[in-house]
């Protein structure tokens, strides 16, 4: 499917996610349940592995962008990672995010915050690591000017992602191939893993940036 072909849909859409957490933070409040995990938990298991067999130092700043439930942050902490940071345009995403941390005791290692990746982020420094379990897809379906805010998602990504950093992108609407050609300027890919439910992982590295990316297969 080409950036043209995508429909507009309310997955796109800031009052469809925030009528979503405000649902699931309801959940939580009343039966403890964290709510939908994108992709599953081996995505998150994935990224945790492939960090851990990269060597990748627990010290590395991390920014999962689009952080929802932040449930992957948690697995990073339980990981020994502890300079992690998850945004999320959602007020709701962010507090049920909160309440999570604080209830697997990982808030000490992770930060918040209510922000639009795409508007108002401004961090006062950059990653070295950039996390997207789904959030890219979301951009590309949103119904006011999609191709115009996948492009702007790319030149923010620049911005806040360190020079050689690598960016992580799990995603059920793009292929590795389109993925590629919209990431290309800036990314290299480095290494990609598969997964069966066409979700990709790519780690692309190039005199830049690194960045991940999706492609079919069989779990690993």
């Amino acid at each position: 499917m080409s950036d043209a072909e995508f429909c507009p849909s309310a997955l796109g859409t800031k009052e469809h996610w925030d009528a979503v957490y405000s649902r699931e933070l309801k959940s939580f409040q009343e039966y403890g349940d964290e709510g939908e995990i994108w992709f599953g938990d081996s995505s998150m298991t994935r990224v945790v592995r492939w960090l851990k067999a990269q060597k990748i130092p627990h010290s590395s700043s991390v920014l999962d962008i689009g952080t929802g439930n932040g449930m992957l942050l948690v697995e990073l902490a339980k990981a020994g990672y502890s300079n992690l940071m998850g945004v999320d345009y959602c007020t709701d995403a962010i507090a049920l995010a909160r309440s999570i941390c604080e209830k697997e005791e990982v808030s000490q290692c992770v930060k918040l915050q209510v922000t639009d990746f795409l508007g108002s982020f401004s961090p006062s420094e950059q990653f070295d690591i950039c996390l997207d379990k789904g959030t890219f897809d979301a951009v590309s379906l949103d119904p006011s000017n999609a191709q115009e805010k996948c492009s702007q998602y790319e030149n923010v990504l620049c911005t806040v992602l360190k020079p050689k950093g690598l960016f992580i992108i799990t995603s059920c609407n793009w292929t590795k191939e389109e993925l590629l050609r919209h990431f290309h300027k800036e990314f290299e890919m480095k290494r990609r893993t598969s997964h069966t439910y066409l979700q990709f992982w790519r780690t692309v590295r190039s005199q830049r940036h690194g960045s991940c990316i999706p492609e079919e297969g069989q779990l690993l």
